[in-house]
């Protein structure tokens, strides 16, 4: 029997997306697969949701709020960092979780 692939949709409903969920998701999955980044990642990522204010929404996160994270670490750290934003952007993207966490006009 074959496994059946993974929904592309992210898990939260009827609550605020926020930006720890998405990374514990992100971390799950892609980490899976190379297990020896989940403790650099990991760190990375709580890193990034303090410098948002903890608890972020997910789309406290953009491109420039990543850059300005990025650019206050180590300089030791900043290529290993600007990788994992790289992909935790694609993840959010490809797994739908960047759609879920737009705001939904309500009718009037």
């Amino acid at each position: 029997m074959t496994a059946l692939p993974a929904p592309k949709a992210p898990w939260i409903i009827g609550r605020p997306v926020l930006l720890e969920h998405a990374a514990a998701d992100f971390l799950n999955e892609v980490t899976r697969q190379t297990p020896w980044r989940r403790a650099r990642y990991e760190a990375l990522l709580e890193s990034l949701g303090a410098s948002l204010g903890e608890p972020a929404p997910l789309l406290a996160y953009t491109r420039p709020a990543g850059e300005a994270w990025r650019r206050t670490l180590p300089e030791s750290e900043r290529e290993f960092a600007a990788e994992l934003l790289a992909e935790f952007r694609t993840y959010l993207r490809d797994w739908g979780w960047l759609d879920a966490a737009r705001p939904v006009n309500e009718p009037d």
